[in-house]
């Protein structure tokens, strides 16, 4: 058994031998491993794998960007490739009267535009074109350097507002004028001419620091814009929006097939408080008249503005399509400063239009009673200074109601001595003088209220007391425009509230809808003074009234309205050499400035009304006829009386004034003896 076993042992095992035999007896060893090797190699692993990922991240993050972020731009700039747009202008909203009669609508012009895209300019080319236009080539030129920048697809506007004849003559010379085209685009109508310029405003040109400032999906070079007035300060909402029209172009820019455009939506139109009626008026007078000046009419328990003259106006037609050299340069020089909101940027000496504040001022303060008396003299010594009363004979005895009435000045002498100018000014801020309006006019004046304090500080001088005695009667330092006084007039009639003048009744969206509404606005309520209030209102109607008072020629022809005013000649300057001259034979540039202000009727006020004539001489004469005109008109057509009968619109002229009058009608404010009189 054993033998068995050991042979079996033995036995040889024939593929076990013969790779025994085939390695010859080698024995093949493993390689020691190296564990530093093996990190490192396990280093680069990771970092390639890192580097696949975040270039993988970059390529996603930019397919993201290109195709999500920004993949609307490049589809815009890829199908502009193959499509061409053209802008079309949006019609500007419609200005309309407080009743929505038109005054300032558009009309469609005709304009030359070049397509510079694909195109050189090339002589032969500009020749013709100069030639067709009648424009100088430097002009041209000028308006394509201008669209340097802009994309290419954008027309160059070569003439704007073009006649029939060029048209005809472009159309005949088209084979001549490649890439030449007409363009249609609304202009503004002015329906009543020049009336409300400086209220309405005018357009022009964008110029580059506008453009910087506008937003560029809006606006580019070549649009016009408000440059004024309420074209200016109502852009947004008098704008609108443009439309386009797309047009297919093969790869040399010729146009193949029109492609559905965006329609343009108009600007919102504006419904104004203004009464065209009554600005013709006031207008119409001033004009007549050859008066530089300003009316203003507003609803006292408002604040709605009716009426809003300033002479000498704006010609808007020069304005239209880019006012020339000439024209400006014209307007520069007129000495009656037509481009001067006389409204809102003439700063003026109250004169006795100021009275009623430094007679409401002696009541609240106590410095005088309704019924005491000052003895007028014609004069008031003050130290060792004489005060003239504008009377020279004087007035004898008055009280407060036939002060207001007659404009005493020496009784408003007195009166301002015992308050003395700080207290004065008190009430004059109270009423809204020396400080702005908030109207919504450009380039508004604050006026001027001296007091102590400011006199210091702006000229580092002492208030001197006889330079209140000036303040009282509405001369010195005291400076106002015409809406401030207007409110000031306001605030009396309705017992002591102060209400922000306002021009804008409606803005109306294109469909009809109303977008914004007219709603009063009350800057200030003076309380506890309704008793005085109607002391003074009582002066100011026997003002108009009275056998003696100074505004009779303010008198309404409407049976029944019964008108309050007063009556102010403001002086310029006081020279010696015109002292015995007759006043029209004194310098336009020197004679007195007229104010009349008033309201109506007197049981009930509802309107107020303020005229001045800049060198006018008196506001009995030259002012006061004006805002009888307007007030009779308004009435009637309340009433229901207006009739078809001209009226006479024949006024005193300034050479006229000064021959016809009582005493009383000749009211003047003169400066205090010795006292140097403000200059303007």
């Amino acid at each position: 058994m054993q033998t068995l076993r050991r042979t079996n042992r033995r036995r040889s095992e024939t593929l076990l031998n013969g790779e025994r035999r085939r390695d010859q007896g080698v024995v093949p060893l493993m390689a020691p491993q190296d564990a530093d090797e093996l990190k490192m190699q396990a280093k680069k692993g990771l970092y390639a794998l890192g580097c696949i990922v975040v270039a993988f991240i970059i390529v996603m993050a930019r397919l993201y960007f290109l195709q999500i972020g920004e993949g609307e731009r490049y589809s815009k700039l890829a199908d502009s490739n193959r499509v061409r747009y053209l802008e079309i202008i949006a019609p500007r909203g419609n200005i309309l009267d407080r009743k929505g009669r038109e005054m300032v609508t558009n009309r469609p012009s005709f304009n030359v535009i070049w397509l510079r895209e694909s195109n050189r300019l090339d002589d032969e080319w500009l020749k013709t074109l100069t030639r067709v236009l009648g424009e100088d080539t430097s002009v041209l030129l000028e308006k394509i350097r201008k669209m340097v920048g802009q994309p290419g697809h954008l027309p160059v506007r070569l003439a704007e507002d073009i006649s029939w004849d060029k048209v005809a003559q472009i159309e005949v010379n088209r084979m001549y004028l490649p890439q030449v085209s007409i363009e249609v685009v609304p202009l503004r109508v002015y329906h009543y001419g020049d009336m409300a310029s400086h209220l309405i405003g005018y357009l022009g040109e964008i110029n580059r620091e506008e453009l910087d400032r506008m937003d560029r999906t809006r606006y580019r070079g070549g649009d016009l814009i408000g440059k004024a007035g309420l074209e200016r300060l109502r852009e947004g909402d008098l704008s609108g929006s443009k439309g386009r029209d797309y047009m297919e172009v093969n790869a040399l820019g010729f146009e193949q097939k029109s492609l559905k455009g965006e329609r343009p939506v108009p600007g919102n139109d504006l419904q104004l408080t203004l009464d065209i009626d009554l600005q013709k008026i006031a207008e119409e007078e001033l004009s007549n008249n050859k008066f530089a000046g300003a009316v203003v009419a507003m609803e006292v328990n408002t604040g709605r503005l009716l009426a809003l003259a300033s002479s000498p106006p704006l010609h808007l037609q020069d304005f239209v399509g880019g006012i020339s050299h000439a024209n400006w340069k014209a307007m520069l020089d007129n000495p009656l400063h037509p481009l001067v909101n006389k409204i809102v940027q003439g700063q003026y000496p109250p004169a006795s239009t100021y009275k009623p504040i430094t007679a409401l001022a002696g009541l609240a303060e106590g410095v005088i009673t309704p019924n005491q008396t000052i003895f007028c003299p014609g004069y008031h010594r003050f130290g060792n200074r004489v005060y003239r009363c504008w009377k020279r004979g004087g007035h004898g005895s008055v009280d407060l109601k036939r002060a207001v009435a007659e404009s005493c000045d020496v009784y408003f002498y007195v009166v301002g001595q015992r308050l003395g100018v700080d207290r004065l000014a008190k009430y004059a801020r109270l009423f809204g003088l020396g400080s702005k309006t908030g109207v919504e006019m450009e380039h508004e004046k604050s006026g001027l209220v001296p007091t102590t304090e400011w006199k210091r500080k702006e000229r580092n001088e002492k208030w001197h007391e006889g330079e209140t005695l000036s303040v009282a009667i509405g001369q010195g330092y005291n400076l106002v425009t015409p809406l401030q006084l207007t409110v000031m007039t306001s605030a009396i009639a309705n017992g002591g509230t102060i209400y922000k003048p306002a021009i804008v009744e409606k803005v109306i969206y294109p469909d009809g809808t109303v977008a914004q509404n007219f709603h009063p606005e009350v800057l200030h309520r003076f309380t506890g003074q309704g008793r005085n209030l109607k002391l003074i209102r009582d002066g100011m109607v026997e003002a108009v009234n009275g056998k003696r008072g100074t505004g009779r020629r303010a008198q309404a022809e409407t049976e029944g309205i019964v008108v309050g005013g007063k009556t102010g000649t403001a002086q310029v300057v006081r020279l010696k050499q015109y002292q015995h001259l007759k006043e029209k034979d004194i310098p336009y540039k020197y004679r007195d400035h007229a104010w009349f202000t008033c309201y109506a009727p007197a049981s009930n006020p509802d309107i107020a009304v303020t005229v001045l004539v800049e060198h006018g001489l008196h506001g009995s004469s030259a002012a006061a006829p004006i805002a009888s005109k307007i007030l009779t008109r308004y009435f009637n057509e309340r009433m229901g009386l207006l009739q078809d009968n001209a009226e006479d619109n024949t006024l005193f002229s300034p050479q006229m004034l000064g021959d016809t009058e009582s005493s009383a009608d000749q009211e003047q404010e003169p400066a205090p003896i010795d006292v140097p009189p403000t200059q303007l």
